[in-house]
């Protein structure tokens, strides 16, 4: 992603710009960090949850990209799921 707008939490880094298509849209980087796969998928399960069930109903057309950070690994659902939903707010008001 070129241009638009990044903002950095403890375990995410999100990178967003505004989009035509009335919808969003959402990629997934999950850099292994020396992490097993089996953890790296669980990482991208649950951010795909998070993200399906609290975020992306309440989302504008957005083209968003969550790149998850070394820390992540070791982040609990609930911690994921608050970084999401302040950046949310955030980008809100």
């Amino acid at each position: 992603m070129q241009s638009g707008h990044r903002n950095r939490t403890q375990n995410l880094e999100i990178r967003w710009c505004p989009n035509h298509l009335g919808h969003p849209r959402v990629g997934l980087v999950i850099p292994l960090y020396g992490a097993t796969k089996v953890d790296r998928n669980q990482l991208r399960r649950r951010l795909r949850e998070i993200l399906r069930r609290r975020i992306l109903p309440r989302m504008p057309a957005l083209d968003l990209v969550l790149r998850s950070r070394a820390q992540a690994y070791r982040a609990g659902f609930q911690d994921l799921a608050n970084d999401l939903e302040k950046w949310l707010l955030s980008i809100s008001q």
